[in-house]
């Protein structure tokens, strides 16, 4: 801007010596892309959640509907409403490079631009507005560390690119990832147009926040640069996800970091008898240098497992198995995430790059309704979102109370296909509570017998 500013001036000089009228000479001043504001589309929504509050749930487009569009989406609105959800995750929505390329959505061509495949801009703002009168709130999956082949910034701005010693743009290395181009966060030009674009669909889309993809590849400080940007946009309250488990994640001002660990020792706990007591070392070490309610975001699937792992009836135990591990994940920590489809029970994998079949949303009405139930007691309960957490489990039972302002509630879930005789501790024998699946009144005895992935939700 001070070049534009001297160069004004001198013109201006120039002028005042010169016979012809000033008035005849216009000097036309385009300021840098990186110092515009798009004008806001809409009116920023005002009930983005707290961090703890928040109940998460991705969208795959090209799975969710027949449709496989932003419009497939805004038809289910009230049913993803209805399941307890604050937050819609959408994964990226941009055009998809053609060089070199999988046909995957992590392989953006233009960061500005809505990918056709799925609609319009208009489409996206109706979809964000239709959540935004249904009380929730949209983020969108945000690709920092690498382009397509054929994004225009690789002709015009090859220096944002990492290159080799012979000068040719290079994949990120060692990652296997053949279609798309390594950025160069050394670039200072580069960074400052990344978060120009990110600043860009808050006001033209009027989004909520971002969830930010591989971001342990991109340098710490490039995301303590970019997050410092977006707190500033005074007239939005944003929610940024980091899909990392670097615990510095944090200090760079992410609200979540995704929750790897937890899921690796989940499926340990289901597949190799690993203890369930493990959970409680990682209720510690995942929260290392959290501040003011930043959470680690919890799951049993999500886009890239279920393609590469399985469902999470394949992987924890079948219909029952798979929610004794979805109530922990849910109310134990930390904040929960649904992957569209996982709430039917969806039998098959979701498999990348995501153009096969569709899911089926008349199946298991029952698995449905039990998905509802937890997940609408947890937004519902203070205490079960930001309580106080004792642990009260052993290597089998994963059982443990919340307390938050006289609200104390109760969760206990056998993560055995077996029966499991549960010794009650002395602080929870012969008190009072009630079912909160079914309203029915409970004493608690000195032990209960357990059947398998039996689990159990109470309150006081």
């Amino acid at each position: 801007m001070k070049r534009n500013f001297l160069l004004l001036l001198f013109l201006s000089l120039l002028m005042a010596c010169s016979k012809e009228p000033a008035s005849t000479v216009i000097i036309p001043v385009i300021p840098p892309v990186n110092d515009t504001t798009p004008s806001q589309y809409g009116t920023p929504f005002g009930n983005v959640p707290d961090r703890q509050d928040a109940v998460i749930y991705q969208v795959n487009m090209r799975a969710f509907s027949a449709q496989a569009n932003f419009n497939g989406v805004i038809a289910r609105l009230d049913s993803i409403k209805a399941l307890g959800v604050n937050v819609i995750y959408l994964m990226p929505i941009y055009p998809v490079g053609k060089v070199k390329s999988v046909n995957s959505p992590y392989c953006v061509k233009n960061y500005t631009s809505v990918n056709t495949e799925f609609g319009t801009l208009t489409d996206l703002r109706n979809l964000v507005d239709g959540a935004h009168s249904r009380n929730m709130c949209v983020i969108l999956d945000w690709v920092a560390n690498h382009s397509a082949w054929d994004n225009s910034w690789i002709t015009s701005h090859k220096d944002w690119y990492l290159q080799d010693g012979a000068g040719n743009i290079v994949s990120p290395p060692g990652m296997g990832w053949n279609d798309v181009a390594q950025f160069n966060f050394a670039n200072a030009a580069m960074r400052l147009q990344m978060i120009w674009s990110m600043k860009y669909w808050v006001f033209a889309a009027n989004v909520d926040g971002f969830r930010c993809d591989y971001t342990d590849g991109p340098p710490l400080d490039f995301w303590t640069q970019a997050i410092d940007t977006l707190r500033h946009i005074s007239t939005h309250k944003l929610l940024i996800l980091a899909e990392g488990k670097r615990s510095a994640n944090f200090l760079a001002g992410f609200d979540y970091n995704f929750g790897f660990s937890y899921y690796g020792l989940l499926k340990s706990i289901y597949s190799s008898n690993a203890s369930a007591l493990l959970i409680n070392d990682m209720n510690n070490t995942e929260y290392t240098n959290t501040t003011n309610g930043q959470q680690v975001v919890r799951y049993t699937t999500n886009h890239d497992v279920n393609g590469s792992d399985g469902t999470p009836l394949s992987l924890f135990g079948g219909r029952q198995g798979s929610m004794a591990a979805f109530v922990v994940t849910a109310c134990m920590k930390g904040v929960p995430m649904v992957y569209n489809g996982q709430e039917v029970g969806t039998p098959y994998r979701i498999v990348f790059p995501f153009t096969g079949k569709k899911i089926d949303w008349t199946l298991n009405p029952d698995i449905m309704a039990e998905y509802k139930k937890i997940l609408l007691f947890r937004s519902a309960s203070a205490a079960m979102r930001r309580g106080q957490l004792s642990s009260y489990g052993n290597a089998d039972i994963c059982a443990f109370t919340k307390e938050l302002e006289g609200e104390k509630v109760l969760v206990i879930s056998n993560l055995r296909d077996s029966v499991i005789i549960f010794a009650l501790p002395v602080p929870l024998q012969n008190s009072a509570w009630t079912n909160a699946m079914t309203g029915e009144s409970i004493t608690m005895p000195t032990q209960l017998i357990l059947q398998p992935y039996s689990y159990l939700i109470a309150k006081q």
